[in-house]
């Protein structure tokens, strides 16, 4: 009985340490430019982030929008609020089977994020994860 106990117990904790680790992406992260935040949140067990602040929100005196996005339809929304990151699952330290929406060309791509330290390596990409571009993200204070 008390090896049972120890065993659940040991499951317990390690399934509250993975939580733990998950939830390790949660939060504001600087772009590497500096030139804007995004939040990172959690809806049931997906990941998501949008844009909460951008070095230079408006144009014109305009907030910015989402102007180099291919369907024009969607070209008129605020880039203040937008969700870039979309669906990241943690799995085996990394969160993947997400992507990532990049407003400066308008275009959607596969996404990987491994977090190291205080920052974040995000790495967007078209089919194969090693034929694409990689970025790191700071935590914002």
């Amino acid at each position: 009985m008390t090896k049972t106990l120890i065993i659940l117990s040991l499951c317990v904790a390690s399934l509250g340490l993975q939580a733990q680790e998950a939830d390790g992406i949660l939060g504001a992260w600087l772009t590497e430019e500096k030139s804007a935040k995004v939040e990172v949140y959690k809806e049931s067990n997906r990941y998501f982030g949008k844009i909460v602040w951008l070095d230079d929100p408006t144009v014109d005196g305009e907030p910015r929008t989402d102007e180099n996005n291919d369907d024009e339809s969607l070209q008129n929304r605020p880039l203040l609020g937008l969700r870039i990151l979309n669906d990241f699952v943690f799995d085996d330290g990394e969160w993947d089977d997400g992507t990532i929406y990049d407003p400066e060309n308008g275009q959607t791509y596969d996404c990987v994020i491994t977090k190291e330290g205080d920052a974040l390596n995000v790495r967007g990409y078209v089919g194969f994860s090693f034929i694409g571009r990689s970025t790191q993200w700071t935590k914002a204070n």
